[in-house]
């Protein structure tokens, strides 16, 4: 289905409008793209000898648009998100320069060393460099270190005389390209210039390209206007259609979208109208602080898409994840139903691992379809994407693809975890996760473990409780807990956790007895 409304959509070159600090670099991509094939001979020369030095950049930044960013609770935590790779240092020849907007507390730091299998914590500690804006302003952590000439110069001397270096981020955008040029070193994701592949209006033409199923909908929609024009003619095209859901090209999460009932929408040529009427006092966000005047202006600058709300009793939301080498290779590397929440569903919450067995290969197999035409307009690195499922009377499942998320998601550092500690593989072949003497590995995971009676623990607290409680992952069973956001845990009662067992069944019901500790453990009594 083509959109009749344009060609225009108010895309950026990346989901920020480009802005450098005085001491920043000029935005030149060419000079990027040349210093991009350095990531070709690391990777050749580098990436498959675990002994070889090399030194990884860590920028966590969540470099989104602050007004959609401000809906996360907590959302300046997130930045702990990419501790998971604080794993890399059991490789004993790698240095990690971690930089953060505010300190994380040592204790937190301890924390993840000590899962380091077979390395001793002094060894890894003095090879990891954290460094800090002290900066607790929405502004992204990319733009905060662009900003500072003094931490840019100490990144640059932790990087002296290191051969191999690249920078691993959240999300690449051009804050991102400024950096690395500032740095002289690659970044291992997708180039900026190609961010509107992981829009919802870019997804949504990649899915058509590839033959996969999307909802009916219209893309590239750019203002109030075409919004109600694009749900009239859902609703002609299908006089039984009851919803549907509005999306802001680069919301995250689920908070950047609503959802809007049609059940009294008449089915005649009065329906424009009656849209236009209604739609601004009936429309449902999921993000609970949103308006209808702040959800339009945000249209206005990034446009977005209309498309069918998916009806289906027991439906089903899971996602594939690929990753496309610097060499060009294209692999499957993990399949989840996600945990969705909020007024509709739609709210990212967790994720469970593997997708269940009915359909995971399926969805694995669309994956690498949507990876095939990535891989030639030249995307690298991680990406996700997301479906809708709704099982069939015969048996089978009917899957809508959603939207690419062209970086980091909330599956992406459960599954890293997963591989640091087990330190098994992945079989594409049958969508499991096995450990080295082939035991089947799974796994349970939430970003968001909250409760108002959480507040006030400090990250101490939560060590000690897991301490006394065992909430531990344990190396001889390959099972067991492991804590994330655990910055966020005083300020905001909230918390991620990975839960990894032997069976499904195992791995949920660690979550439910770390559940009942922690209400246990803050109850008053």
């Amino acid at each position: 289905m083509t959109s009749p409304h344009g060609s225009g959509s108010g895309i950026m070159n990346g989901p920020l409008d480009t802005h450098y600090g005085k001491h920043g670099v000029p935005d030149d991509q060419d000079t990027f793209l040349a210093l991009q094939k350095n990531l070709v001979r690391q990777f050749e020369a580098v990436f498959p000898h675990a002994l070889l030095p090399r030194t990884v950049v860590v920028i966590p930044s969540l470099s989104l648009d602050r007004k959609e960013l401000e809906k996360i609770e907590g959302a300046h935590h997130y930045e702990e998100r990419l501790l998971c790779l604080l794993m890399l240092l059991r490789l004993p020849r790698t240095r990690i320069i971690y930089v953060t907007s505010q300190p994380i507390a040592a204790t937190v730091i301890d924390y993840y060393l000590s899962l380091l299998p077979g390395v001793p914590m002094s060894h890894a500690r003095s090879r990891l460099c954290m460094l800090t804006c002290h900066d607790a302003s929405m502004v992204p952590l990319t733009q905060k270190i662009l900003d500072r000439p003094r931490l840019l110069s100490s990144i640059r001397d932790e990087l002296s005389g290191q051969e191999y270096a690249h920078m691993t981020c959240f999300n690449a955008t051009t804050l991102e390209r400024s950096l690395a040029l500032a740095l002289g070193i690659p970044i291992y994701a997708a180039d900026p210039a190609l961010n509107h592949y992981g829009t919802k209006s870019g997804s949504r033409e990649i899915f058509k390209e590839a033959g996969i199923d999307v909802p009916p909908g219209f893309e590239n929609i750019r203002d109030r206007q075409d919004i109600f024009d694009a749900i009239a003619e859902l609703k002609g095209l299908d006089p039984q259609l009851r919803k549907v859901v509005i999306k802001l090209n680069d919301g995250f999460s689920g908070e950047g979208n609503a959802v809007f009932s049609l059940e009294d929408c008449p089915n005649d040529n009065s329906a424009g109208a009656w849209v236009r009427k209604n739609l601004p006092r009936s429309i449902r966000f999921e993000a609970k602080t949103e308006t209808w005047e702040a959800f339009i202006a945000k249209f206005g600058s990034m446009g977005g898409i209309v498309e069918t709300f998916v009806e289906g009793k027991n439906k089903q939301s899971p996602s594939a994840q690929c990753r496309i080498d610097p060499l060009g290779n294209a692999v499957p590397i993990s399949t989840h139903d996600q945990v969705l929440g909020g007024p509709s569903g739609q709210v990212f919450l967790g994720c469970t691992f593997p997708a269940v067995p009915d359909y995971r290969l399926e969805i694995q197999l669309a994956g690498m379809r949507v990876a095939e035409i990535l891989k030639d307009r030249g995307v690298v690195g991680r990406f996700g994407v997301d479906f809708i499922s709704v099982p069939q009377q015969n048996g089978s499942w009917k899957h809508y693809a959603i939207e690419i998320n062209l970086r980091k998601g909330g599956t992406t550092h459960p599954f890293l975890m997963l591989q640091f500690l087990i330190d098994g593989f992945y079989d594409e072949d049958t969508g499991r996760y096995y450990t080295p003497s082939l035991k089947e590995r799974f796994y349970y995971a939430s970003d968001n473990l909250k409760q108002e009676s959480y507040k006030g623990l400090l990250p101490a607290d939560l060590i000690d409780i897991a301490v006394y409680h065992d909430l531990h992952f344990h190396g001889a069973t390959q099972q067991g807990v492991v804590f994330h956001l655990i910055g966020a845990l005083s300020e905001y009662g909230k918390l991620g956790v990975l839960c990894i067992g032997d069976s499904p069944t195992k791995a949920r019901e660690l979550y439910d007895h770390t559940v009942e500790v922690l209400d246990a453990e803050t109850r008053d009594d």
